[in-house]
């Protein structure tokens, strides 16, 4: 053959080969391949044990004001392959270890007309595919303004998915369950009433999206490490069952302001033939970055109280008057203004609090309603409301703090920030040092209401910027944030561990607002905890809201041993007990399994799991052999099996089962529970029964043959 034409052939293959790339798994179930269609249009697919999980999609940014976007007439310059195999140690989790193992390909490209350069690097883990836009320092694109992104994650087939609209400012839905297809005719149903707008599109979404396919394959679609940059939504083309990403607009309708270098959070899809290995994946967090913070010793998991739910139920009032407005009025000095006789955090009823916190062992309180401002903010939403140190004059910080310290309960401040950034931010320096002055070591921060500078909203670059600026600012101060209606987490806490909880989902304040639906729990940990946990705020023993607040007639659609089971199937790192002392008092041998449940695990084992349906989980507490088991379950009663083979060969164990009665429903009989006490081993299996909207928890600790006479062998 003329050595001319062998030249041509090899040049020619290796054209082919460098245009397409593939990447697989370690187990090589996963397979990921790149190419560059015609036009120089960048695009992927996923595979997983053959089946397609993603078909041809497009990849690219547009951009704003520019003659040429990121988006074709690119050719791959440089491909690099590599491996990674570590095992890291979190601060607090679900685990004590986590192996970080996956293969990268990073294709860099170059726009033939621009010269600018764009890399897209791939991680395949055995349980899913991240991916993520790199900006490298170059002289043809320095500042840019995204108009959008077009990431494209082409489904298979119409998949059913559990889903909630999309919407700028709040993620407090109920998820709806529906083929892909039925999005559009749905969504109208789907918003909540009191939501903050109306969804940027008819079949937006918000992720993580959890899906599941015909043949059983399990498939969530989110996003990690969320730094400077505007939080994703999808946008479905239900023609062809494409979903795009969809980002956040500031005030200018502009999706993102960057400077090379710079990058993109990873884009992830998640997928298994076991739905089991969805909750089980770290794959959020090992895409982040590791710790930022040298010494983590202050930074603790917790179980608090609060003065909170006679709030959210309306039996007391945020609010010290009833009167007009007092900033509006120029008073500064409250107690010139009549008190409203209903305000919950008065020093009388936080100290009943504390009384029954350090009683019943828990670390800390939370009260909420402190400070100078609720009436103005309920009243006008003004933009220099709160100055998070000035509290009312029924509560007396001195005295309560003392108070706290003598009975050994950590009080946990609360800003409410209204919504408005720039004001938080100016008092920011102040308010932390006076919690620290204070012995206030955690914050909830709430941000209630429409962002302020107006125009803005929860979920853009602007405001997701000023989250992470609020949490590292608290970490030079030793604070820990539990952050509420913030940007949904993507595995930020890897990097910083003082964020130990979030909220921006809909929480257990729904249950006070109308309730939430009985499989909302089931759901949650396969959507909401994919990038962190919840700070869901469970523990409800009084379920008719009207016995607390006679004006109040919603419902917790859970039955008690329901609210027991969420300590350990939602996990996070911080459990309140948000129920009265009173209610709580009425059920003591129930509550002892709050008492009991650990906050912090060396291990976490996936027992059974199908989104919508059921979950149970078994941990162990960090540093102890106590292990905990919960089951939560949705609307249609069933048999969960456990088998206990988690349990350590040759120790014998005592199991308190604390579970649903034979009559109990979520609606006509929430409070029926049985308690009862087996011996169990790592050989032992349980058949238990949970009713609608019901379950049970186990609390497990090892035992020796004195204390296990007379009871019953399982």
């Amino acid at each position: 053959m003329n050595r001319f034409l062998i030249t041509f052939i090899l040049i020619l293959s290796f054209a082919t080969i460098i245009q397409a790339q593939e990447l697989r798994s370690p187990n090589g179930q996963l397979v990921m391949n790149f190419s560059l269609q015609p036009q120089g249009v960048p695009a992927y697919q996923l595979s997983y044990k053959g089946k397609p999980v993603i078909k041809l999609s497009s990849l690219g940014l547009e951009l704003k004001n520019d003659s040429k976007s990121l988006l074709n007439d690119f050719v791959i310059t440089n491909a690099q392959t590599s491996a990674h195999d570590s095992t890291w140690e979190p601060v607090w989790g679900e685990v004590n270890k986590i192996r970080n193992h996956y293969n990268e390909l990073a294709i860099t490209l170059t726009q033939k007309e621009t010269d600018r350069q764009m890399i897209i690097r791939f991680r395949l883990f055995d349980d899913g595919l991240g991916f993520r836009y790199e900006f490298p320092i170059q002289p043809k694109l320095v500042y840019f303004v995204i108009k959008e992104e077009r990431t494209q994650f082409a489904m298979a087939g119409d998949h059913t998915a559990f889903w909630i609209a999309g919407d700028y400012d709040t993620q407090e839905y109920d998820y709806t369950t529906s083929r892909l297809s039925e999005i559009r005719k749905l969504s109208k149903d789907a918003i909540t009433p009191n939501a903050s707008q109306t969804p940027f599109s008819p079949t937006g979404v918000q992720t993580a999206l959890m899906m599941k396919t015909d043949d059983g394959l399990y498939i969530n679609l989110h996003e990690a490490a969320l730094i400077n940059y505007s939080c994703m939504h999808l946008n479905l083309d239900d023609t062809n069952m494409v979903f795009q990403s969809w980002l956040t607009p500031d005030a200018t309708g502009d999706k993102g302001n960057l400077q090379a270098p710079t990058q993109s959070p990873w884009r992830t899809i998640m997928v298994s033939d076991d739905a089991r290995t969805i909750l089980a994946s770290k794959m959020a967090y090992n895409l982040n970055e590791a710790c930022k913070i040298e010494d983590t010793s202050w930074i603790k998991p917790m179980k608090y109280m609060g003065v909170w739910w006679e709030m959210i139920t309306g039996k007391s009032s945020w609010s010290y008057t009833n009167d007009l407005p007092a900033v509006q009025l120029g008073i500064t000095d409250y107690t010139t203004v009549k008190p409203n006789g209903t305000h919950g955090a008065t020093t009388a009823n936080v100290k009943r609090y504390i009384d029954f916190a350090s009683q019943h062992g828990f670390d800390g309180l939370l009260v909420e309603g402190w400070n100078i401002g609720w009436e103005d903010w309920f009243g006008n939403e003004k933009d220099y409301v709160f100055d998070f140190v000035t509290p009312y004059p029924d509560f007396i910080l001195a005295e309560i703090r003392d108070y706290a310290r003598q009975k050994g309960v950590k009080m946990v401040m609360h800003h409410e920030t209204s919504g408005s950034t720039r004001n938080y931010e100016r008092h920011l320096d102040q308010a932390f040092r006076f919690m620290k002055d204070n012995g206030y070591d955690a914050v909830k921060t709430g941000y209630v209401g429409p962002i302020l500078p107006k125009g803005y909203y929860h979920y853009d670059q602007w405001t997701v910027n000023h989250y992470q600026y609020v949490l590292e600012k608290a970490a030079e101060y030793k604070i820990m944030i539990n952050a509420h209606e913030a940007v949904r987490p993507t595995g930020i806490a890897r990097t910083y561990p003082n964020l130990i909880g979030n909220e921006s989902a809909r929480g257990t304040e729904f249950q006070a607002f109308g309730g939430s639906k009985p499989n909302h729990v089931t759901i949650l940990p396969f959507t909401r905890l994919i990038g962190g946990p919840m700070d869901y705020t469970p523990g409800v023993f009084e379920m008719d809201i009207s016995k607390l607040n006679p004006t109040n007639n919603s419902h917790c659609n859970s039955t008690l041993a329901n609210q027991l089971a969420l300590y350990v199937t939602l996990y996070s790192p911080l459990q309140m007990a948000a129920d009265l002392p009173e209610n709580y008092n009425r059920f003591l041998d129930a509550f002892q399994f709050i008492k009991d449940v650990a906050v912090d695990w060396d291990e976490s084992t996936y027992l059974e799991a199908e989104p919508g349906q059921y979950i149970t989980v078994a941990r162990k507490a960090k540093r102890k052999g106590e292990w905990y088991v919960g089951n939560v379950n949705g609307e249609t009663p069933r048999t969960a099996t456990v088998s206990f083979g988690f349990l350590e060969r040759g120790k014998t164990y005592i199991a308190t089962i604390y579970a649903d009665a034979a009559d109990s429903h979520y609606k006509t009989n929430p409070q029926a529970y049985t308690i009862r006490k087996v011996v169990v081993t790592n050989t032992s299996k349980l058949s238990q029964r949970s009713a609608p909207g019901g379950g049970f928890a186990i609390s497990i600790v090892e035992a020796d043959k004195s204390q296990v006479k007379g009871l019953k062998k399982l």
